[in-house]
C-alpha cells in the first residue's frame, strides 16, 4: 500500500466515523417524541429509525453532490484537507452530544471541510454563494417554517379532536406516531447519509480515483448507509433526552404533528439538494408544537442554549478542522494524518468513558426533567416536569 492509498484509506474511515456520530446524535430528530409519549419503547425505536435511515440512504443522492461538488473547489482539497475537516465535524458532534445538545451534524461537516479547506488554499477555495444558498439559508428559515408548520399541525389536530376522549385520543396519535416518526427516520435517510458520501467522494475526486463531477459510486453508498444506520441502533440517549423532555412536555397529538411537519420538510429540501439540518427542523418542529398546544410549557431558556450551539456550529467545527490541518501538514505525509487519525481515536474514546458517569439510558431516559441532560434528584430551582 502507497502513502497515498493509506491516507485515503484512514479519510475513509474517518468519513464512516463521523457518519456512526451523525446517525446516533440525530435519532433523537426522529424519535424523540415517540420515545417520550410512549408511541414506541425505546429500543424498539431507535431499531426501526435505523432500518429506515438505512433504507432512505438509497433513495436520493441530491444531497451528497451538493456536499462533494457544490462547496469547495476540488482542484484545491486534497486527503489531508478533508480528513482534518471530518476531524473537526467529529469532535464538535462528540462535544455537542455530550452536552446533551441537538447541534446540526449537516453544518459540523460543513463547516470542518471550509475550515480545512481555507487553511490549505484560502478563502478562495470556498464556493460562497454555494455555501449561503445551500446550507446558510436554509439553516436560517428551516426552524421556522417547520415550527409553523407545527404550529399549524397541532392547532388543528387538537382542535378536531376537542370532542374525543383523552385517553382514546391519546391512543390513536401514539399509532399515528408510528408512522409520522417513520417518516421522520426515512427523510433523515435521504438527506443525512447523503452527507457523508459526498465527502467520501470529494476525497476519491482529490486523489484522482474519480474524475471531477462524479457521483457516489455504488460501494460509497452502501457504506455509509451502513454506517448511519449502525449509529442510530446505538442510540443517542443524551440528545434524545434533550429533545423530548427538555424542551416541551410533549403529548401525543403534538408529537404527531411535529414529526409530520418535520418529514415534509425535510424531504422538500432533500429533493432540492439542500443541505439541510435535519436537528434545525426537529427541534423547531417541537417547539412549535409547544406554542400550537394551549397551556404547553415550552422551556425558552433551553431552546436559546440550542441556537447558541446552532450559531456557533460552523466557525466551531471549522476552527478545530484548520486546526487539525495544520498539525496534519506541519508533520507531513502520511504521518500526519495518522497522528490526527489517533488524536480523534483518543479524544472519541475520552468522551465515551465520560458520558458513562452517570449515563443516560434507554430505562431512564424518560425521567422527568430536572434542568439537566442527566437524570437525577431535583435541585432547588429546577424544573420538575410531571
Amino acid at each position: 500500500m502507497t502513502g497515498n492509498d493509506a491516507v485515503l484509506a484512514l479519510m475513509v474511515a474517518t468519513a464512516l466515523g463521523f457518519d456512526f456520530t451523525n446517525g446516533f446524535h440525530d435519532t433523537g430528530n426522529a424519535m424523540a417524541t415517540s420515545i417520550v409519549t410512549g408511541a414506541l419503547p425505546p429500543r424498539i425505536a431507535v431499531a426501526l429509525s435505523a432500518v429506515l435511515n438505512l433504507v432512505g440512504a438509497f433513495l436520493s443522492t441530491a444531497v451528497a453532490a451538493t456536499i462533494a461538488n457544490g462547496l469547495v473547489a476540488t482542484g484545491k482539497v486534497t486527503l489531508t484537507v478533508v480528513c482534518a475537516g471530518l476531524t473537526g465535524s467529529i469532535l464538535w458532534n462528540l462535544a455537542t452530544w455530550y452536552l446533551g445538545i441537538p447541534s446540526s451534524s449537516s453544518h459540523a461537516l460543513v463547516g470542518g471541510v471550509v475550515g480545512a479547506t481555507v487553511a490549505a488554499a484560502g478563502f478562495s477555495a470556498v464556493k460562497w454563494q454555494g455555501l449561503v444558498s445551500k446550507v446558510i439559508v436554509p439553516a436560517a428559515l428551516s426552524p421556522f417554517i417547520a415550527g409553523l408548520v407545527a404550529v399549524a399541525g397541532t392547532f388543528l389536530v387538537y382542535r378536531l379532536t376537542r370532542g374525543v376522549p383523552d385517553s382514546a385520543r391519546g391512543r390513536g396519535f401514539r399509532f399515528g406516531q408510528v408512522g409520522s416518526a417513520s417518516m421522520v427516520s426515512l427523510a433523515h435517510g435521504t438527506n443525512d447519509a447523503q452527507k457523508t458520501m459526498g465527502a467520501i467522494t470529494l476525497a476519491l475526486i482529490a486523489a484522482g480515483t474519480l474524475p471531477p463531477g462524479s457521483k457516489a459510486p455504488d460501494w460509497v453508498i452502501v457504506s455509509c448507509a451502513l454506517a448511519i444506520a449502525l449509529g442510530t441502533w446505538f442510540g443517542g440517549w443524551r440528545v434524545i433526552r434533550a429533545l423530548g423532555k427538555g424542551l416541551v412536555e410533549i403529548e401525543p397529538p403534538q408529537g404527531l404533528a411535529a414529526e409530520s411537519a418535520s418529514a415534509a420538510v425535510i424531504l422538500c429540501s432533500t429533493d432540492f439538494g439542500y443541505s439541510l439540518s435535519t436537528t434545525h427542523v426537529a427541534t423547531g418542529s417541537i417547539l412549535g408544537s409547544g406554542v400550537g398546544r394551549t397551556g404547553a410549557r415550552v422551556r425558552w431558556q433551553l431552546a436559546r442554549r440550542m441556537v447558541a450551539a446552532w450559531v456557533l456550529t460552523l466557525p466551531a467545527a471549522a476552527l478545530v478542522g484548520a486546526l487539525a490541518y495544520g498539525v496534519a501538514n506541519g508533520i507531513g505525509g502520511t504521518a500526519g494524518v495518522v497522528v490526527i487519525f489517533v488524536a480523534l481515536i483518543l479524544a472519541s474514546a475520552a468522551f465515551f468513558v465520560a458520558s458513562r458517569h452517570p449515563a443516560v439510558t434507554p430505562e431512564n431516559v424518560n425521567a422527568a426533567w430536572t434542568g439537566t441532560v442527566v437524570p437525577g434528584p431535583a435541585r432547588n430551582g429546577d424544573e420538575v416536569s410531571p
